[in-house]
């Protein structure tokens, strides 16, 4: 792997990102206290029991909930404007390198889930699909793992495999080289509800026209009374894991202001 300046800056804002999210972030206010309850005991009690507020808060479903509302994309696919589309653009969302029974490696079930939707969507309007996921580890690109798994699990070939993006803001512009070359410019963005609004901004920027089809909310639904099911709920590793990707999108949304 070649660590150019562009490689560097993706790394240490990998870097910045696992200080930033559970479950390093709140333990980061609590071994400060701890240091600190020798010479400061107050302070130090005050900032160590800031973390442990900080960690229940991000697994409780009442926070989660809030937090979740706060960054998903609220709306499904909007059918009128899917039928204006040229063409299908699915996200990647990670891999699993252990998958013996699949002879390697394949997609995680993040990207699975897109997948899943894509392939449904490519069937029902006929449009053709592009797949997004690089290697920032110098391993088999996503695209092509998404590219195998579209192919092998659904008959669908993919008419653009982009192999080179590290992260989102990259799946948006090499895509865009794609798609515009193609003619293509307005496109169904298939990802998950929570990263929806992130990547469709990411797409826009760069001069794309974006049709939103989410699919796998983390959050709404309601029970019998219309109370939101997310509130009523024990805290879980699924509450834990909708509070670390709630917070990683809304972190993302943050990054992708600043650097305007």
């Amino acid at each position: 792997m070649t660590f150019d300046p562009s490689t560097l800056l993706f790394w240490l804002k990998k870097l910045t990102a696992v200080m930033l999210l559970p479950p390093v972030l709140p333990l980061i206010p609590i071994v400060i206290g701890l240091l600190l309850l020798h010479s400061r005991p107050r302070l130090g009690k005050l900032i160590a029991w800031s973390g442990v507020v900080i960690n229940v808060l991000l697994i409780t479903p009442f926070s989660v909930s809030w937090l979740v509302k706060q960054v998903e994309y609220p709306e499904t696919l909007d059918a009128a404007a899917a039928r204006t589309a040229q063409a299908i653009v699915v996200l990647g969302a990670g891999r699993r390198t252990h998958a013996p029974e699949f002879g390697g490696e394949t997609v995680n079930r993040l990207a699975l889930e897109r997948l899943r939707y894509a392939a449904q969507l490519a069937r029902r309007t006929g449009l053709p699909l592009l797949v997004s996921g690089g290697a920032p580890r110098g391993d088999t690109p996503e695209a092509m793992l998404m590219q195998r798994t579209l192919e092998q699990d659904y008959g669908l070939r993919a008419r653009w495999v982009e192999s080179a993006s590290r992260d989102t803001r990259e799946n948006a512009q090499f895509s865009a080289v794609h798609l515009q070359a193609a003619g293509v410019r307005r496109v169904l963005l298939v990802t998950h509800a929570m990263h929806m609004k992130r990547a469709r901004d990411a797409f826009e920027a760069a001069e794309m026209e974006v049709v939103p089809a989410p699919t796998a909310w983390f959050g709404g639904g309601t029970d019998d009374t219309g109370s939101d099911q997310a509130l009523i709920r024990m805290p879980s590793q699924n509450t834990a894991y909708a509070g670390w990707f709630a917070l990683h999108e809304l972190l993302g949304q943050l990054a992708y202001r600043w650097s305007q």
